[in-house]
């Protein structure tokens, strides 16, 4: 809201709305940097803008070049403008330049998003990101790099080189891995070779982004080559040894390389591997060997041999550089911060990668401590006029040590310096040279032994890292000097023949550079499909043929001039004033007779050509050539190989120029023939630190760069280009109905153009370009639309303001009136309430007196009564009480005296029981015992039993026919009794009926009788009847009543015969289990056998090797594991009972024949189980509740077999390839879960049972004896230790918990097997949480592009496609949670153990938290308002879905997002400039590094609100922290790591797991019907 007295200026100039940059897709054309900026110029690219009164303009500066104002006044063609610091400026419109006021604080990372292109604009922009620490920044896909002068370890770590590998150009924010991406990428997809141009001036730091160029190459296309050395190795170790050799300190640059350029070329095979590669210099500065001035250094190579150890020093003769007369001519003798101590190793460790070996090394250094030696030799006048000879012995000493050291002949070397032979027809002449000329002859041989050395170098690096005959594509980087002219530097340089070849150089590229960007021009347009018309842009071949055009070119004249031996620079310099005195290009100075001036396209420079003659002459002098070449160094001879007799005989002339200009034409050559991609390198101050940004120097070297010649061809065209969505989002509020309708966004453009009347605009497929000045224009419009819609606001707001004082005014009268009646009302109100109260009193008064009298009297009543119900009660709880004392006496008696008769009786039975048990136990030891004494007893005791079982089994047959007749009998009895009994009642029932009838017939009869004359008669008849009758019925009750008897005998029988079979059944399933028990007794005792004849075997073999005497020993004690039988009296559930007291007597012991084939097929059968086992555990086998079976399966058997106690088994082996085979379907995740959980469980129940065995480190003979008593050492820990290993053998009644059983003593196959099950645990587990990270990656990246492609697609004004879009966000999210849902579902269903699943997704959570996050600070379209509440939404989804996956699963996962959730919640939270910096750090982001910090608050843009970052003094302060870590070897990398380790230990698991009751675990169908793996079954007790 506006306040009252806001002028509208104040509405209009703060306006932050970031279309131009952040609208959608971003525009990234093709092309070079500065080439299609709208940059106005000079008056040639002038044209008309809208600067009115009040707007934010640039206008020159003299000190700072530009600065910025506010225009206060506008007379005709003048502008005045205020400016930032205070003062008034006054220029021409058309040196004046608008200001966007829009700009983020933070610049733009990509030239191209600026709304004005123009010098000031891209000037700010580069200094606001260098402020930042943003050295790098794009303008279409050229990148700008400004040297920092300081360390930035965490932008060129392998972490950053992840994070660019494969990214689409421009998606991350600019880097210089990123253009070495791009031409990898091109050339792999188009098979096209690619190359980078890497330019600047010297400090710029070209030599520094080459080195990163070539490492990001060499981690992309890296291969392992010959004899221990990778060929990208030997290209990086190339650096220093060239740099040692090539590069020197000087006014500008500490490592200034004097080889001007250098490229090189990295070959590739089909597959994108660096199979070879080659490098190339051009011109190498010779005369710096022999002339230096301060403050610069000579070559660093001469520093290094003198700070070499001091053997290699006393081999050479060296000493202080101050000593010798080629370094002593500068002050300057060590760099800052560098030892050459350490460089001159690191240069022999270089010169040994790059394959220079040791004898080479030695020759090299041998013949640079040489040159050193030679320019300390000096001259003196000889006795014959214009001669010399060596001064004094000093010099002798250099002289003889030079002869030495290049081992040639010290006479002959004298010669060489002091004399020159000159060749007549006639005769040979030896000519003197006076002090001047040996001094020049002696620094000639000086250059020319260097010149060698260095080709020598090259050449041997090129050789030994090798070039692929093979390869048809390659990436070239050429390292070159930008354009030079020190008229801008020191005064004591000058511009000679170097600059001259330097500049040739880039007038060559700048050609090459503006064909190459016309022809971007074109194709930008013909793919927008626009109208154009041809584009002329200056091109300056003039320039070019200047210098090198044939005859008449300035080299060609050089070369001429060198020719002649009576030329001097005088007459070169005439020679050109008078040939190009009337080209446009070439300017005579006034006041010099030896300078030149050229108008190159950077602009004129001015060249003296005092040194060009001698810098031009590229031959070596006769005499040295024969003296080296007679050398009996054959590295030295080496270096001077022998003239050609062609050559040696031709008189053609070789020069410098001439030779130079053949390698640029064939640098040409290779640079057309490849795809070009722009490295420019910027020096931002001529000090060398950090933090100044020059403004003049910068623009310097923008112009020198080639930005003039670009602009014009930008210029001619369409300079300003925006994609349809960026400018609706700017300019759509000139038409607002037009964004109102569904009009496509081509056409909506296309209406508001038309209405703004712009001609000459084009709209393209995607963009709208618009002609120079047109932008500025529309901005006008725009702010005309703003200002109006400010004033509107401000009437709206004065409106309001007067309403709001007019209803607070009428508010209060209103209030006062209310407040006067209000009283009135309370003095009348209190006197009717006082009335009312005296009423109220009275009438409470009465009301109280009549209460009180009846309280009283209800008192009294309640008193009375209460104490006669109380006495009651009293007499009634007295009575129960004793009543209930008594019943509880005579029932503590009762009980006392039956539990006393039950003990008494318990313990007499115990008693017996027990004394019973004793007397028939030691009668059957007696009998073990002596049936032990006898060889043949487990043999007799097998065929006891099997004579037992066998008669068993008759017994159980016998029983079984019994009991079937026994059950026909009583069915035939049965059926008997059954016919007899239903006769009988039917008998019964006839009597009956009879009796029956015969009453009814008498009393028939009686009724029908007269009474009186028949009464006598009939009675006496009627009494027989009745008598007769009655003794019928009774002799039928007595026969009713004696069968009934026999009823009840049979009915007493058929119980009987029931009961009996019933006692039988019950003996024939005890038989049953009897036989069972019994032959599973035989078993174990038949494996018990083989297994004690096997270790018979051996232990006679060992004692056979222990006896002095050879003689095996006769007895050992052994412990044998029988089951408890009938006949030993000890039938208890079915437990085994260790006869831990027997031993065994051995006499005679068996053959080794004899012994084999049981212990073979017992082998064949556990062969056999095992296979059975490995064949079931292939399947599926599922779960029995929540416990995998297979792992319960393995773990039993493996238990059973005791397999953990043998010295070498195959088991093991075969259960890991069988888990190894199930895993290798990828992506199959039920397989990896299922494995998961089987792998957990049985690594647990491992874990909890097998402990290391102590056998591992006795001797060899402890060994024996402890082999040897076995069965001795069973029986001890049977009856002593629970721990020992005896116990693990499964009882009849399994085990079910593993407290149960005690741990095993485990030899190397187990603890192996332990091992590879935990490494194939840790690997199903990797296996799982990369499955699913390969799932969601997708995801992830679409979420983070999602904001990108969403701008696009939100326009103001187009709500209902705008909530399509946000809901079409979210659904990333969405998806990312189904992901993480149908994977827990999966580990759910698998059961595996949710400590796993937990520390899945916790993995999977901070996965996505460092992807995130670093996109986030990679990426400045994620780093905005609206894409912190796009992810802070996404957030609220994943926390959604934690919740739902509750604790024991998801647990601490969403910690994990923690930094992603900080830096969302600095990027949302509002008023961030009033923020301090200890509110940031402590409260808002503690997680976050300062360097995080740093880079979040640089970045951060508000594409929503316009709202700014933190305030500058909070920047500050964060750049001032970052410099103190970065002096404290502070890591200063700001993102994170992918943690991809296992996070666990067996021990984690172990701790975390619950116990495992495998007592109730069915075994598979496969092996439960085998009788090998009956133990496996569970018994009942």
């Amino acid at each position: 809201m506006l306040a009252v007295g806001m002028e509208v200026e104040d509405v209009i100039v703060r306006p932050c709305y970031y279309a131009s940059e952040f609208g959608g897709c971003h525009f990234r054309p093709n092309y070079h940097f500065f080439w299609m900026l709208n940059i106005y110029t000079g008056a040639e690219l002038a044209v008309p803008v809208n600067i009115i009164v009040g707007s934010h303009v640039w206008v020159g500066d003299p000190t700072l070049a530009w600065t910025d104002g506010e225009v206060l006044k506008i007379s005709g063609e003048e502008v005045h403008v205020k400016t930032t610091d205070g003062k008034t400026a006054v220029a021409n419109i058309s040196n004046v330049y608008p200001k966007d006021t829009e700009a983020p604080p933070g610049g733009v990372d990509d030239m191209t998003k600026l709304s004005y292109l123009h010098e000031p604009g891209v000037l700010h922009n580069l200094a606001m990101r260098y402020e930042l620490n943003e050295i790098y920044t794009y303008t279409g896909n050229i990148l700008i790099a400004i040297n920092p002068f300081q360390r930035l370890p965490h932008l060129y770590d392998t972490h950053m080189m992840e994070q660019y590998k494969g990214a689409a150009f421009g998606e991350l924010s600019p880097h210089v891995f990123a253009v070495a991406d791009v031409a990898y990428r091109a050339m792999m997809n188009e098979g096209k070779s690619n190359s980078i141009l890497v330019s600047g001036e010297s400090g710029a730091g070209k030599t520094e982004t080459t080195k990163m160029l070539m490492r990001y190459l060499a981690y992309l296309g890296g291969r392992s080559g010959v004899e221990g050395r990778t060929v990208e190795q030997q290209v990086l170790e190339s650096n220093p040894v060239l740099e040692a050799f090539g590069n020197a300190k000087t006014v500008r640059n500490n490592n200034s390389r004097y080889s001007f350029g250098k490229f090189v070329e990295l070959q590739f095979d089909k597959n994108g591997r660096i199979s070879g590669a080659a490098v190339r210099t051009y011109l190498l500065e010779r005369s710096r060997v022999c002339q230096i001035s301060s403050p610069e250094r000579n070559y660093h190579c001469f520093y290094l041999l003198c700070a070499a150890p001091p053997e290699v020093k006393e081999k050479f003769k060296l000493g202080d550089p101050r000593s010798f007369h080629y370094l002593n001519q500068s002050d300057s003798y060590a760099l800052d911060g560098v030892d050459d101590a350490q460089e001159y190793i690191a240069t022999i460790r270089a010169m040994d990668v790059v394959g220079i070996s040791e004898e080479e090394q030695e020759a090299i250094f041998r013949v640079v401590a040489a040159i050193l030696h030679l320019g300390n030799v000096e001259f003196a006048k000889g006795v014959e006029a214009d001669s010399s000879v060596i001064k004094d012995e000093k010099s002798w000493f250099h002289l003889n040590t030079t002869a030495e050291l290049l081992k040639c002949d010290v006479k002959s070397l004298e010669d060489a310096m002091i004399k020159r032979v000159m060749v007549t027809p006639e005769e040979i002449i030896k000519r003197p040279l006076d002090p001047v000329a040996a001094v020049g002859s002696r620094d000639a041989l000086a250059k020319t032994i260097y010149s060698r050395l260095f080709d020598w170098l090259v050449d041997k690096i090129n050789s030994s890292i090798g070039q692929d005959p093979n390869s048809k594509q390659l990436i070239g980087v050429l390292d070159i000097y930008g354009f030079e002219s020190f008229k801008f530097c020191v005064s004591s340089s000058v511009n000679s023949f170097e600059q001259f070849c330097i500049n040739f150089t880039n007038e060559k590229l700048q050609q090459h550079f503006n064909q190459h960007v016309f022809k971007m021009e074109q194709e930008e347009y013909t793919k927008e499909e626009i109208n154009w018309s041809y584009i002329e842009f200056v091109d300056n071949q003039d320039v070019l043929d200047l210098i090198e055009k044939k005859p008449g070119g300035i080299i060609a004249l050089l070369d001429e001039a060198c020719m002649f031996p009576k030329s001097t620079h005088e007459t070169f310099a005439q020679k050109l004033f008078q040939t190009f005195k009337n080209n446009k290009r070439f300017i005579k100075p006034k006041l010099s007779r030896t300078s030149f001036t050229i108008s190159h396209y950077a602009g004129e420079v001015t060249y003296l050509a005092d040194l060009f003659l001698d810098k031009n002459k590229d031959y070596v002098v006769a005499e040295h050539q024969d003296l080296l070449t007679a050398s009996k160094c054959s590295f030295v001879a080496c270096l001077f190989p022998p003239p050609a007799e062609e050559s040696s005989k031709s008189s053609k002339f070789s020069s410098i120029g001439s030779r130079f200009k053949l390698q640029l034409q064939s640098l040409m050559e290779t640079l057309n023939s490849t795809e070009p991609h722009y490295i420019r390198c910027v020096k931002p101050n001529n000090v060398l630190k950090p933090a100044i940004f020059e403004n003049a120097n910068i623009i310097q070297q923008l112009r020198c760069g080639g930005v003039l010649e670009a602009i014009r061809i930008s210029c001619a065209g369409y300079p300003t280009r925006r994609t349809f969505n960026e400018f609706l989002n700017r300019f759509g509020l000139l038409a607002t109905e037009i964004l109102e309708g569904n009009h496509d966004d081509m056409v909506a453009c296309q209406m508001i153009l038309d209405k703004m009347g712009l001609k000459g605009y084009q709209i393209g497929k995607t963009k709208v370009f618009l002609r120079a000045g047109q932008m500025a224009e529309l901005d006008a419009r725009r702010a005309e639309v703003i200002g109006r819609a400010a004033r509107t606001i401000q009437r709206q707001i004065r409106t309001y303001i007067a309403r709001k004082e007019f209803i607070a005014l009428r508010k209060a009268a209103i209030m006062l009136q209310s407040h006067w009646r209000g009283i009135l009302a309370c003095k009348l109100y209190e006197q009717l309430r006082r009335e009312a109260a005296a009423v109220k009193i009275q009438k409470n008064f009465r009301r109280h007196i009549s209460r009180e009298s009846y309280l009283n009297v209800r008192l009294s009543a309640i008193t009375l009564q209460t104490g006669l119900r109380a006495m009651t009660a009293r007499n009634e709880f007295r009575f129960r009480k004793q009543t209930k004392a008594a019943i509880i006496v005579q029932a503590t008696f009762r009980f006392h005296a039956a539990y006393s008769y039950y003990k008494n009786l318990q313990k007499a039975a115990l008693t017996t029981q027990c004394g019973w048990r004793r007397r028939v136990a030691r009668k059957e030891l007696r009998k073990l015992k002596m049936a032990a004494r006898e060889t043949g007893a487990l043999k007799e005791a097998k065929y006891k039993l099997e004579k037992r079982v066998e008669e068993l089994t008759w017994r159980l047959s016998l029983e079984k026919r019994l009991r079937t007749d026994l059950e026909e009998e009583k069915a035939q009895e049965i059926a008997k009794l059954q016919d007899a009994l239903h006769a009988m009642q039917l008998q019964v029932e006839e009597a009956n009926a009879r009796v029956k009838q015969e009453q009814e017939a008498a009393r028939k009869a009686i009724e029908e009788a007269p009474p009186v004359v028949k009464e006598t008669p009939v009675i006496v008849q009627d009494t027989e009847k009745i008598d007769s009758l009655t003794a019928e019925v009774e002799s039928l009750k007595a026969s009713l009543l004696s069968e009934r008897k026999a009823m009840e005998e049979a009915r007493n029988a058929c119980t009987d015969a029931e009961a009996r079979n019933a006692e039988l059944i019950k003996k024939l399933e005890d038989s049953e289990q009897k036989v069972d028990q019994l032959q599973e007794s035989v078993q174990r005792l038949a494996e018990k056998l083989s297994n004690s004849q096997s270790e018979i075997q051996v232990l006679r073999q060992q004692s056979l090797a222990i006896s002095p005497t050879g003689k095996p020993l006769t007895a050992r004690q052994r412990t044998m594991i029988v089951p408890r039988t009938p006949g030993n009296g000890n039938v208890i559930n079915g437990e085994t009972k260790v006869l831990s007291d027997m031993t065994l007597a051995i006499s005679n012991v068996r053959e080794p024949e004899s012994e084999e084939k049981p212990q073979k097929n017992l082998n064949e059968k556990q062969q056999e189980n095992q296979g059975l086992l490995i064949k079931c555990i292939s399947q599926n086998l599922g779960f029995s509740g929540s416990k995998p079976v297979a792992a319960c399966v393995i773990y039993k058997c493996l238990l059973h077999w005791r397999s953990f106690e043998v010295e070498k088994s195959t088991v093991f082996d075969r259960i890991i390839q069988t888990i190894a085979s199930s895993i290798e379907v990828q992506g199959n995740n039920d397989v990896l879960a299922y494995w998961l959980s089987n792998s957990s469980t049985l690594l647990l129940l491992l874990q909890r049972t097998l402990k290391a065995s102590g056998a591992a480190s006795l001797t060899p003979q402890r060994r024996r004896a402890s082999s040897a008593s076995l069965f001795g050492r069973m029986s001890q820990g049977l009856r002593g230790s629970p721990q020992s290993p005896g116990l693990s053998v499964l009882s009849s009644r399994g085990i079910s918990r593993l407290d149960d059983l005690g741990q095993v003593e485990a030899k190397y196959p187990a603890l192996l097997f332990k091992q590879q099950l935990t490494a194939f645990l840790e690997k199903i587990y990797g296996m799982i949480r990369d499955n699913l990270k390969k799932e969601i990656s997708p995801l992830i990246g679409m979420c983070i592009q999602a904001p990108r492609t969403s701008r696009a697609s939100m326009v103001k004004g187009r709500t209902q496609a705008n909530a399509v879009v946000q809901k079409a966000l979210i659904a990333h999210w969405q998806s990312i949670a189904k992901s993480l849902n149908r994977y827990l579902d999966i580990m759910k269903a698998n059961h595996v153990p949710p400590f796993l699943a937990h520390k899945v997704f916790t993995q999977i959570f901070s996965f996505i938290n460092v992807q995130l996050f670093n996109s986030l600070l990679l990426r400045r379209e994620c780093c905005s308002f609206s894409n912190g509440e796009y992810v802070k939404a996404g957030l609220a989804e994943l926390e959604q879905w934690c919740n739902e996956a509750t604790e024991e699963y998801a647990g601490s996962a969403w910690d994990e997002l923690k930094h992603i959730r900080q830096a969302i919640g600095f990027l949302v939270i509002h008023q961030k400039p009033k923020k301090t910096l200890d509110e940031i750090t402590k409260e808002l982001c503690p997680v976050l590094s300062i360097q995080q910090l740093y880079r979040i608050s640089t970045m951060y843009w508000d594409d929503k609100y316009g709202t700014h970052s933190v305030s500058s003094d909070v920047i500050a302060k964060m750049r001032v922290m970052m410099t103190e870590d970065s002096n404290n070897a502070v890591s200063s990398s700001f993102l994170l790591d992918d943690d991809s380790s296992i996070p666990f230990t067996v021990d984690d698991i172990s701790k975390s797991l619950q116990q495992v009751d495998i007592a109730d675990v069915e075994p598979p169908l496969l092996i439960r019907e085998n009788s090998g793996f009956g133990f496996l079954l569970p018994r009942s007790d």
